[in-house]
């Protein structure tokens, strides 16, 4: 049975969801870096898993079936039909489920540091057994070695000590009972089911589950980006929180990316959009990028206003600002989406009043040549 998880939400209402399902031990808090770098484009969604900081702890076993299920009703609860959902360990083996079991309700998946089947058995029977009887002291004791490379637990002994916190806070019981889920977990038959586009992080220094476990996944979704990052254990959300903010927020955002491609691409023509990838250089990439998503897969995008209108408001913002080489193309461009000579006429007569007389001039002499150039 499904239950309540606590969560934290972050970010813009209406902004892409991404959810955030962390690993065997953490709380939400192992993913504050990533919230932190994601609420300004995404509205993040952070959860304790059953039995892990403020969620309910149940009597296990669980499986991951359980845990997917609370996920589902964690969307339902905020209303989020589909989302972006990232897993780190445990939350990548419950993101896995999803994609499998419910991929209409996942976007895109990124699944770090985790595993299709993490063996042996019998180490996570012995493991929940020892946690049941004598608490978190059997785990704690070798948690840096696990989730941090040596140098990083060496630097930051203040971080090592918040995570020790984390795992010690939470519930033996909860904690053993997903060890009992990890057991009893087989995922491979699930990887060919996943059609959510997917991202593969491991750690390369990650010794609970190596870039093995990464490739594996990697080879049974149709389509993955596997990524493995140097100088990372298996808390990579913490020990390369840039790089892993940068994949996300790369891997998340190409929904838009692609969107506006789309929409570029109807409104400025193939010619023009294959023109600019081709003269793109590795200087001005990020800026096509950042248009292509913002301009086009952001604003252009929306429904609120037809596509005539919003050529209409850029063609007046374009002489009021006098962009003249923009102003040719999107000339082109309301063109082709719908306005006719006349209408673009009318705009322009509209700009002289409002914008100046002497800028309206300029304009009607770019929009006839290129409606000239349209004719012939």
């Amino acid at each position: 049975m499904s239950i309540d998880v606590h969560h934290v939400v972050d970010g813009p209402e209406g902004a892409p969801v991404v959810v955030l399902s962390g690993s065997l031990g953490s709380t939400l808090e192992v993913w504050e870096p990533q919230a932190a770098a994601l609420s300004d484009e995404f509205r993040v969604v952070r959860y304790d898993t059953r039995g892990h900081g403020s969620s309910p702890a149940p009597d296990g076993p669980y499986t991951i079936a359980d845990l997917g299920g609370d996920l589902l009703r964690l969307l339902d609860r905020l209303g989020v039909e589909r989302a972006h959902v990232a897993g780190m360990s445990l939350g990548g083996m419950t993101a896995m489920w999803l994609a499998a079991h419910a991929p209409e309700r996942v976007d895109r998946i990124a699944l770090l540091c985790t595993s299709a089947l993490l063996g042996p058995a019998r180490m996570w029977a012995d493991r929940a057994a020892a946690v049941r009887a004598e608490g978190f002291a059997p785990v704690t004791a070798g948690l840096p070695d696990r989730w941090f490379t040596p140098g990083y637990a060496e630097r930051h002994p203040d971080v090592v000590a918040r995570m020790r916190e984390m795992m010690a806070g939470g519930s033996p019981e909860g904690y053993a009972a997903c060890c009992d889920a990890i057991r009893g977990m087989d995922l491979r038959a699930d990887l060919g089911r996943i059609a959510a586009p997917a991202l593969v992080v491991a750690g390369r220094q990650d010794p609970a589950t190596p870039p093995d476990h990464a490739e594996a996944i990697a080879a049974g979704i149709g389509g993955a980006r596997l990524h493995v990052l140097d100088g990372a254990a298996h808390l990579a959300s913490w020990e390369r929180a840039g790089a892993v903010n940068e994949l996300l927020r790369g891997h998340f955002g190409a929904v838009r990316h692609e969107a506006g491609t789309a929409v570029r691409r109807e409104v400025l023509g193939d010619t023009h959009v294959d023109r600019a990838a081709a003269a793109a250089t590795p200087f001005t990439e990020p800026f096509q990028d950042l248009i292509t998503r913002y301009a086009w897969g952001e604003v252009w995008t929306r429904p609120g206003l037809d596509r005539r209108t919003r050529s209409c408001m850029v063609l007046t913002a374009l002489v009021a600002k006098g962009h003249w080489d923009e102003l040719a193309m999107h000339v082109r461009a309301a063109v082709r989406n719908g306005l006719s000579a006349g209408e673009i006429r009318e705009v322009f007569l509209q700009a002289a009043i409002y914008c100046g007389v002497p800028a309206a001039n300029k304009a009607f002499g770019i929009a006839q040549r290129v409606l000239t150039e349209l004719e012939d």
